[in-house]
């Protein structure tokens, strides 16, 4: 399906079957304010979608039914780079402008701020995480991590190892946190208890580790920037393998797993999303931005729904898989 097509289907709110797909899949596309340059995004608890506007200090939030927009103001400076659902049902938010971690709560829609501590620097904050025991974990570029308590505000920050880099995180199913850094080329895992961070050297050198996912067995899947490869870690068994993306000069940017365990990785080179089967190593499907430069920096969904911001168009693309692969 070409890219123009897409972009007419949103306009006249159709939706769409994709072809080479294992099985169909329909796309929808849903367009945001301009300039809003949306960034990450997340399913919320009552059938909307939340997104982050990065470039107008804003958390979007996207009702699917209806098509409806609005944004809300984060704070003076605002400039949020990722957006999680947390486990209170709230939107928890990495606020790079504020050098904050930001939370929205969408009954009362109010938001309370947790800014980093006096001498942190400028974090370049990321993406963030719950571990098993309620605690936010969250990256900044600029070279550290860091925990916060959402019951007591308790906030810890920690210098990287390697320093500049940090980039995407995860919790694993038993509620350990892991993440990777983009500049140092590596994959970390937090002690939660102790906040030490162990590193974990990928075969490829100088891969460009950029963000992580956990399946539902453990297994971290990592998309390399540098190499345009996706790569799977064993914690269990310390085993990696690597998939190099389809195509000419691909550059692996965001990867998700679903709930079958099928994994989802942006390409930048090709403007395209691509599917992932484990149980076969095949790439099964690609499916192309709504436009040129989609720019997908960033995956997520729920069942039987793979979101992406497609920064680069101001909108966003939701991927209904209608089932189980």
């Amino acid at each position: 399906m070409g890219a123009w097509l897409v972009a007419v289907a949103a306009v006249a709110g159709l939706t769409l079957a994709t072809p080479g797909a294992a099985q169909q899949a329909a796309v929808q596309v849903f367009p945001v304010p301009s300039g809003a340059r949306p960034h990450d995004v997340a399913p919320a608890p009552d059938g909307r979608v939340w997104y982050t506007a990065q470039r107008q200090g804003a958390l979007g939030i996207l009702d699917p039914a209806s098509g409806e927009v609005r944004q809300v103001a984060l704070g003076r400076g605002s400039a949020p780079h990722g957006v999680i659902q947390g486990p209170d049902g709230a939107a928890w938010i990495t606020d790079g402008g504020q050098n904050a971690i930001v939370r929205f709560d969408p009954q009362s829609e109010a938001v309370e701020v947790w800014k980093l501590p006096e001498g942190t620097g400028r974090a370049n904050l990321n993406t963030a995480a719950f571990d098993g025991n309620g605690l936010l974990w969250f990256t900044g570029q600029g070279g550290i991590y860091g925990s916060l308590d959402p019951r007591s505000g308790a906030m810890r920050v920690f210098d990287a190892p390697k320093g500049r880099g940090p980039y995407g995180i995860t919790a694993t199913p038993d509620g350990g946190i892991w993440y990777v850094s983009l500049a140092g080329s590596y994959l970390a895992r937090i002690d939660t208890a102790t906040g030490e961070a162990t590193v974990a050297e990928p075969p490829t050198p100088d891969q460009g580790a950029r963000r992580v996912w956990s399946d539902s067995r453990g297994a971290l899947w990592i998309s390399e920037w540098n190499t345009g490869q996706l790569s799977r870690y064993v914690p269990a068994t310390g085993a990696w393998t690597s998939w190099t993306l389809p195509g000419e000069d691909p550059s692996a940017y965001a990867v998700w797993v679903d709930e079958h365990d099928i994994v989802w990785v942006s390409d930048f080179g090709a403007n395209a999303v691509l599917s992932f089967d484990p149980a076969t190593e095949r790439f099964t499907a690609s499916h192309p931005g709504s436009g040129p430069q989609a720019q997908v920096r960033q995956i997520l969904g729920r069942a039987g729904e793979v979101w992406l911001p497609e920064s680069g168009t101001d909108r966003l693309m939701v991927i209904r898989t209608g089932g189980a692969p």
